[in-house]
């Protein structure tokens, strides 16, 4: 069993892990215990009280995060004649043209995001295999599927941090929020932002617990338990 390094040990060692810590709290110990050299990603990672087996227990959706994500996000568009023009003019840095859905089926994904067009819809459903298995796959209930006249928004948000979160098949959900680098400030409005989306994403068929358990950490770095019931809190601000 492979053991933690001595940087690792001293940071965990800060952290009191019978503890629940309130929400800003967490953050500042997440970032204070970052013992990476470079700038790590804060992570959050639920863990759902839903079956993940069930139609109606199902969780997808997405947020804007109000600091951005602290990375460039590239961007591929699926559209043809006006939706790609104005998904260039909108910034967009890939127009999926047939050589580019070809490199795709050839296994390249070297972008963060793909939104399309319905009418696209038939040649992107052809790469599932590659979309689906890295989350590149537009989808209407995430918002990644819309008519020509909304790719600029959606190009817009993505390049400033809209990120789609989902349940997955061991009923967690995990979520970047940021940079180490952030202010604590700036890692709050994120995570306000991620549980309110959370709370309004409940699914008709949730039972008992919607929100078991939730944890913060940096990469490489001890996981911080938070308080849920003051972090679901925070999704009933006004």
């Amino acid at each position: 069993m492979a053991k933690h390094g001595k940087k690792y040990r001293a940071a965990a060692a800060k952290v009191d892990p019978t503890k629940a810590y309130g929400p800003k709290e967490a953050l500042a110990m997440a970032k204070a215990t970052s013992i990476t050299k470079f700038d790590a990603t804060v992570e959050v990672h639920m863990r759902m009280g839903l079956d993940p087996k069930q139609a109606d227990q199902q969780v997808r959706a997405a947020v804007v995060m109000p600091a951005g994500l602290g990375k460039t996000v590239r961007v591929m568009v699926f559209a043809e004649g006006e939706g790609a023009r104005l998904a260039k003019e909108a910034g967009a840095d890939f127009i999926a043209d047939d050589e580019i859905i070809k490199k795709i089926q050839d296994g390249w994904t070297d972008f963060d995001v793909s939104i399309a067009v319905p009418e696209m819809m038939g040649k992107v459903g052809r790469l599932g295999r590659i979309l689906g298995t890295r989350g590149l796959m537009p989808n209407p209930k995430a918002g990644t599927v819309a008519p020509a006249g909304d790719l600029p928004r959606l190009i817009r948000e993505a390049k400033a941090g809209r990120i789609e979160f989902r349940l997955d098949k061991t009923a967690n959900i995990h979520v970047p929020i940021g940079k180490a680098s952030f202010t604590e400030d700036q890692l709050f409005e994120n995570f306000s932002s991620l549980m309110e989306a959370i709370r309004k994403a409940k699914p008709s068929g949730a039972k008992g617990i919607y929100v078991k358990r939730i944890t913060v950490t940096t990469t490489m770095g001890p996981g911080v338990k938070v308080d849920a019931n003051s972090a679901l809190s925070l999704g009933t601000a006004v």
